[in-house]
């Protein structure tokens, strides 16, 4: 039941997967429009058009609406910054006001998308060494984190009226070249002093950047509903994802582990993004007929790090 895309809005679209995806739909020959609060990252060519919005002064150019039918919303701050009380408030509200501020738009203007897909991640699981988690295992928030992705799929919710299929995408450690978690984590590895944090044991659920963007394609053209997890198939202990980073750009990692406690200490609440742990599965996307290019943590790597020859 496979549909071509006529046209798609991105949201975040000058974020590290809005990019991506462009790049990629561009190949494909589907037309883009998006949306950036930076006026000077709008650009016009025959395939990629973008548009201002400011979500926090409730201003967003219709005109980005034009001939779409496939909304892909990934807007939100970084949440790696320091959380002080201004910077949740915008973590918080970067995702939540842009998406009550295109439910709104949609319904004034009286505008039905074949499908909306939603960005999440997987830091609204719970915390858990042993358990694999699925879609289904969401409990009461204990973090900043959960509370985040919590509040942002509710109000992604809130766009089903504007939809015929409303799909929403818990996306997992997103592996890209210098970019991202992978670049804070390759920086001390590059200077020989890789090692992993606390006991090493937590599980890490990585998805590599081209297979992220072929599966919101994917899923558009297939009409998904739901919520799934964006994850390849085999998520890897935090202390194999430093070796294995250590092995491709070739340092060793012998320090010792750094403990748990000094990282609370240096980062606080914050700390949930190095030391928490979450093994979630990708079954329900896998079922679904998408098949990922990058299902083994060392070609992944190899892919973003070894030289091309």
């Amino acid at each position: 039941n496979k549909r071509d895309i006529m046209k798609l809005l991105i949201t975040g679209g000058t974020g590290l997967v809005g990019r991506n995806i462009i790049a990629e739909a561009k190949n494909r020959g589907i037309k883009v429009h998006y949306l950036t609060t930076d006026k000077r990252k709008i650009i016009s060519d025959e395939t990629v058009k973008g548009f201002y919005w400011n979500p926090k002064e409730d201003f967003l150019d219709h005109r980005c609406f034009e001939g779409v039918d496939t909304l892909i919303h990934l807007a939100g701050a970084t949440i790696s910054k320091p959380w002080t009380p201004k910077n949740r408030k915008e973590i918080m509200d970067s995702r939540v006001i842009t998406s009550r501020m295109l439910s709104q738009s949609m319904k004034h203007e009286k505008i039905k998308m074949k499908q909306i897909l939603c960005a999440s991640a997987i830091g609204i699981y719970p915390n858990s060494f042993e358990d694999t988690l699925t879609e289904n295992s969401v409990e009461t928030p204990e973090n900043f984190l959960q509370e985040v992705t919590q509040a942002w799929e509710q109000q992604s919710h809130a766009m089903s009226d504007c939809t015929d299929h409303l799909s929403i995408f818990r996306i997992g450690l997103v592996l890209a070249k210098d970019e991202g978690l992978l670049a804070e984590l390759s920086r001390p590895v590059k200077l020989f002093s890789g090692t992993a944090f606390a006991t090493g044991k937590q599980w890490q659920s990585w998805i590599h950047i081209d297979d992220l963007c072929q599966l919101f394609l994917f899923a558009a053209q297939a009409g998904w509903e739901g919520t799934y997890n964006a994850v390849a198939p085999k998520p890897v202990r935090q202390r194999t994802l430093i070796k294995a980073l250590g092995r491709v750009l070739r340092r060793p990692v012998f320090l010792p582990n750094i403990p748990g406690a000094l990282m609370k200490l240096v980062m606080g609440e914050r700390s949930v993004l190095i030391l928490g742990s979450q093994k979630v599965s990708s079954e329900l996307v896998v079922s679904k007929g998408f098949s990922f290019k990058y299902s083994l943590l060392p070609e992944a790597l190899k892919d973003l790090y070894a030289q091309k020859r």
